[in-house]
C-alpha cells in the first residue's frame, strides 16, 4: 500500500452562494493527491505522458459528509491499495481539522496515444514494485 498526504487551502472560487465547497471542487483536489502520489514514487504525469501513454478517468465517485468552506484547510489522504496492471485504483479520504469530510475513489486506465487500454507500462510497474 502507498499513501501520500497533501494540502490545500478553499479558494472562494471553489464555493458556491452559500459559501460551501461546490461538489465537483473536490476533483481537482483529487487530482492534486494523485499527482503528488505519483511523484513521490518517481513517476510524473508528464513523463507517464511523455512517454506516449495516458491515465484517462474510467470511474470516479465522492462520498459528501460535511462542508468545507472558503479558507479551510483541507487534507487529502491518497491511497493506492494494489499494484497497477491495466487499471489504477487510487481511494481518497479528505480532512478539515483532523475530521473526515469526504471520501472517494477514481480508476484510470492505460491508454496509448491512440487511446487503446494497454497494461501498465514497465517503468510505472518496476517504479510501484519498489514503493510497495
Amino acid at each position: 500500500m502507498i499513501t501520500s498526504v497533501s494540502t490545500i487551502e478553499v479558494r472562494y472560487s471553489e464555493t458556491d452562494m452559500m459559501g460551501i465547497v461546490y461538489h465537483a471542487s473536490y476533483l481537482p483536489w483529487l487530482e492534486l493527491g494523485r499527482t503528488n502520489l505519483l511523484k513521490e514514487t518517481g513517476v510524473s504525469y508528464s513523463s507517464i505522458e511523455q512517454s506516449g501513454f495516458f491515465l484517462p478517468v474510467v470511474e470516479i465517485q465522492m462520498k459528501y459528509r460535511r462542508p468545507a468552506k472558503y479558507d479551510d484547510t483541507i487534507t487529502i489522504k491518497t491511497t493506492m491499495k494494489e499494484k497497477p496492471f491495466a487499471k489504477i485504483r487510487l481511494d481518497y479520504e479528505l480532512y478539515k481539522n483532523n475530521e473526515l469530510i469526504a471520501t472517494g475513489y477514481s480508476i484510470h486506465a492505460f491508454t496509448n496515444k491512440s487511446g487503446q487500454p494497454i497494461k501498465a507500462p514497465r517503468q510505472f510497474t518496476e517504479a510501484f514494485n519498489q514503493a510497495f
